[in-house]
């Protein structure tokens, strides 16, 4: 089992290694988080990087990662736990065969370790032989807002309460990163379990670093203007979705996948789709303000 690091310079060495570049006052944030045992949440536009920092965290300390995908109507049968009510239903009926009437254990008996279903927040109380788990909770302002009640006693406790058995209680935390996109708010009552900190869009600097660790290979002058291409856009008021991180590591790619080396105005508008998302916004980018966006752009290579 690898040990958390032991300091901010060591985190920001651990987040390198799986090719993850940040500023000093995030790694200050996932550091605190890790030597507090305390849930870090994660708040930011889509497509900055949150997720990606609970993935790397999972494979740099090699933990197991538990991944709750939020969505409308999540609850706790299905983040928490459930009953497998068919294998309990069947364990009833052989015993009413085996004996005319059902046995006075036969409840204690089928609600047990056995026939329980454990969802992904049980099995984060639960270690292995490579220590806590990652427990990522994914994008939670997409559920609904009675599912953060469940959360509760976990982050605070890092225990279930299960009535059948009693309460589930991890003997060692595991590594909580909470992620939301702010599409609705989250409750104050789960924030102030959490460290917080808002992921923004890098800068220009920072994401040309990222451009070239994530795609090796790719032209130095082809990272250059596709970055500040991306950055240009960033300020446009009028793009209804500003294009992530995740937009400029796609379209960095795609890009020298079709072995581009330069950008023109023809290269941009047919691999636009993988930059905008919205009709919208690609019909406000035409050809020839892609032109103008392209023109500032090399400028400032």
């Amino acid at each position: 089992m690898k040990d958390t690091p032991n300091s901010i310079e060591e985190t920001q060495t651990l987040l390198k290694s799986g090719n993850y570049l940040c500023d000093r006052a995030l790694t200050t944030s996932v550091f605190l988080a890790l030597r507090l045992k305390r849930p870090i949440f994660l708040e930011g536009e889509a497509g900055t990087g949150k997720t990606e920092i609970a993935k790397v965290l999972s494979s740099a300390l090699g933990r197991q990662l538990i991944r709750l995908q939020c969505y409308e109507g999540l609850d706790a049968a299905t983040a928490v736990y459930d009953w497998n009510y068919s294998a309990q239903m069947l364990e009833i009926r052989l015993r009413e065969a085996a004996s005319e009437t059902v046995l006075d254990d036969t409840r204690d008996q089928i609600f047990s370790e056995r026939f329980l279903i454990k969802r992904p927040l049980l099995q984060a109380l639960e270690s292995d032989e490579n220590g806590p788990p990652v427990l990522l909770i994914d994008e939670l302002d997409r559920a609904d807002e009675p599912f953060e009640a469940f959360l509760l006693e976990i982050l605070s406790d890092y225990q279930v309460t299960i009535p059948e058995l009693g309460t589930k209680k991890a003997e060692n935390p595991p590594i909580v990163v909470i992620t939301s996109n702010r599409t609705r708010e989250v409750h104050d009552a789960l924030k102030r379990r959490c460290f917080y900190h808002w992921v923004d869009y890098p800068t220009a600097q920072r994401e040309l670093e990222i451009v070239r660790a994530k795609v090796p290979g790719i032209d130095e002058e082809l990272a250059g203007q596709i970055v500040a291409f991306i950055q240009s856009l960033r300020h446009q008021e009028d793009i209804f979705k500003l294009p992530g991180l995740a937009e400029t590591l796609d379209w960095a790619q795609a890009l020298t996948t079709l072995d581009v080396e330069r950008l023109d105005a023809q290269t941009i508008q047919d691999t636009l789709g993988l930059v905008l998302k919205y009709q919208e916004d690609l019909d406000h980018l035409d050809t020839e303000r892609t032109k103008h966006l392209l023109a500032h752009a090399s400028e400032t290579v």
